[in-house]
């Protein structure tokens, strides 16, 4: 009971904390720059896979597969898959006249599970000039590293007489980390547009009357891997894509009834009404309630998109009056603006 009663007035002083703030949260849409740039005039790409093991580090590869239970082939046809996926998703976005698969044996390999030296500039310029493209798109390095987990457990197997029974067994669980790094090379500028590396795990389990049998209970691991590999292709390729987003911003509902007015017709989506009655509390003689007519006018100029004039109200609200939360808001701004300009100029090239 004692307990009941404390978790009560919590949700109480909660309802409270919320009824008396003066401020309420609304969210909307915002678009920030893609991750990664490429110019305009990079219309014909060529992706490179140097991500098998070089002549250096083949033994210690070999060794790690052994070591990771690995397949010989996992590795590359899971970069052969990353490819693909990088391949299709930039073919589907339209952005590239041509993209090209380059398979050239003479290209320097990584091999390891971190992102090699880059390529010289004379080597990315021959491919280029070899293949008739304008930039390298380049999977540096590819390596999946497989951990296996054994435990005593129990399995149900039916008996002779068809009926099911209990059987000590033995637990089996493979968890694989497939690793990846990229690299956009662009000779024309002889720019590096991006090094990326990611990380992601497949767990499986089996189960079976001994750690062989557990293992061959483990279906799909192989294709389970490829799948994701495959995705992580098609995830890179969304770094040249602006971003979607929801970002919060708060904004005042108590000072006067107009605040409160604007606040009911805020909830029904008239913005425009809410802006008409927080203008009217401009010129009011209390400076905090000013202050804070000015801050909201800061928020509808945001809302309607014209972040220069969102900039001079919430700078009226912070030096004419004072408000802290108008000079948040205003860095805040800034670095929208700093975005804005960023992805109009992307837009532009």
């Amino acid at each position: 009971m004692k307990k009941l009663n404390l978790i009560l007035e919590g949700i109480v002083l909660c309802l409270i904390i919320t009824s008396c703030s003066p401020t309420n949260r609304l969210t909307m849409n915002a678009i920030e720059p893609a991750p990664v740039f490429v110019h305009s005039d990079v219309q014909k790409i060529g992706i490179l896979n140097r991500s098998t093991a070089s002549e250096a580090n083949k033994t210690l590869d070999k060794i790690d597969q052994i070591l990771s239970l690995e397949g010989l082939k996992l590795d590359k046809e899971g970069s052969e898959r990353a490819v693909q996926g990088l391949f299709d998703e930039l073919e589907a976005s339209g952005r590239f006249a041509e993209i090209v698969v380059i398979n050239d044996q003479n290209v320097p390999r990584g091999g390891l599970a971190v992102l090699p030296a880059s390529l010289p500039w004379k080597s990315i310029e021959n491919l280029c000039e070899t293949y008739n493209v304008d930039a390298i798109f380049s999977l540096e390095f590819y390596d999946t590293d497989t951990r296996a987990h054994y435990k005593l457990t129990k399995m149900t197997v039916p008996n002779d007489l068809g009926i099911k029974a209990e059987i000590p067994a033995h637990g089996l669980t493979l968890n694989t980390q497939i690793k990846n790094g990229w690299r956009i090379y662009d000779p024309q500028r002889r720019l590096i547009l991006d090094e990326f590396s990611t990380y992601d795990l497949v767990s499986l389990k089996g189960a079976g009357i001994n750690p062989v049998k557990a293992f061959e209970a483990i279906i799909g691991r192989k294709e389970a891997v490829l799948e994701i590999s495959n995705k992580l292709g098609i995830n890179y390729a969304y770094r040249l894509r602006p971003i979607n987003k929801r970002i919060a911003r708060d904004y005042y509902v108590r000072g006067t009834d107009n605040f409160k007015i604007a606040q009911r017709r805020a909830q029904t989506g008239d913005w425009d009404g809410a802006a008409d009655l927080w203008e009217e509390e401009l010129s009011h003689p209390k400076t905090k309630v000013a202050g804070r007519a000015c801050y909201n006018m800061a928020i509808i100029n945001e809302i309607n998109g014209d972040l220069d004039a969102a900039m001079k109200w919430a700078s009226k609200a912070y030096s004419d009056y004072n408000d802290n939360n108008a000079l948040r808001y205003l860095n805040t701004l800034k670095f929208r603006l700093a975005e804005k300009r960023e992805l109009e100029y992307q837009l532009s090239k």
